[in-house]
């Protein structure tokens, strides 16, 4: 059993106030774990100092209830919503908060006691599509908040206006792998000037470059949880609409043949 620390994280680039959001549940495998093992940020304002220990797990978040329990190759989903709602009416981020989703993991000791400082690896990241002019947290609200990692680039047009919503969820992986990818660490894996996080996304962009490094080649996909913003609240469970399950499902079974 492997312990891990996962982040879930989207940037925006937009400067406005209506449409904070924070990643709030899991779901292994179709299974709704709820709030019980993400680390509840107090609030769902937005990071926006690259340089701060706030960019490892959010600002004032607090430990988890639980470490969630998951196998090599389950599949693992985390949901975001701008309030403590889970209705699929209002946008899981909204106010054209546009930017990319990455998750990240981090193998540690003991994910209920890891304080974020250790290395991360990326596992998956969803950036911007040219041909149909979206960005991967777009797709969050296609999904009815399901999805991984994000950040906000609505404001990035001058440096330090990007904003990072994340979260960090505490999960012990059964498996038989022994690879440790290098990986990174924050503060200290963005720069306030990188290309991906300095741009005017109103601009065309016809090459964009999600910040940090690749996905690993050892990640196992979507399968593990990441950090993304939270509310100090925990949500009230609601069923999802018909039309949210098509998508999340349908978003799923693109997942899975990818890999």
């Amino acid at each position: 059993m492997k312990s891990i620390a996962a982040l879930a994280l989207t940037a925006s680039m937009a400067n406005m106030v209506a449409g904070h959001a924070i990643f709030q549940q899991l779901w292994v495998n179709g299974e709704d774990k709820e709030s019980t093992c993400v680390r509840m940020p107090a609030s769902n304002s937005p990071v926006t100092d690259v340089t701060s220990n706030d960019m490892r797990c959010n600002a004032g978040s607090a430990a988890a209830s639980t470490t969630c329990g998951v196998k090599a190759g389950d599949t693992i989903t985390v949901e975001m919503h701008q309030h403590n709602t889970r209705a699929c009416s209002e946008e899981a981020i909204g106010g054209a908060h546009h930017g990319p989703v990455m998750i990240y993991l981090s193998s540690v000791e003991d994910a209920a006691a890891a304080d974020g400082s250790s290395s991360f690896f990326k596992v998956f990241e969803s950036g911007y599509f040219a041909n149909n002019n979206t960005w991967g947290n777009d797709l969050i609200n296609e999904g009815c908040g399901k999805q991984n990692f994000t950040v906000a680039l609505h404001a990035a047009g001058s440096e330090g206006g990007a904003q990072y919503y994340m979260s960090c969820y505490q999960i012990k992986v059964e498996g038989t792998g022994s690879a440790k990818p290098e990986g990174v660490s924050f503060p200290g894996a963005y720069k306030a000037t990188d290309p991906g996080l300095l741009i005017n996304i109103y601009n065309t962009i016809t090459n964009y470059a999600a910040p940090t490094t690749l996905v690993t080649s050892a990640a196992a996909a979507p399968s593990a949880a990441a950090p993304s913003t939270t509310s100090a609240a925990a949500a009230t469970p609601t069923a999802p609409s018909t039309g949210c399950k098509r998508r999340r499902a349908a978003r799923k079974a693109r997942r899975a043949a990818q890999y």
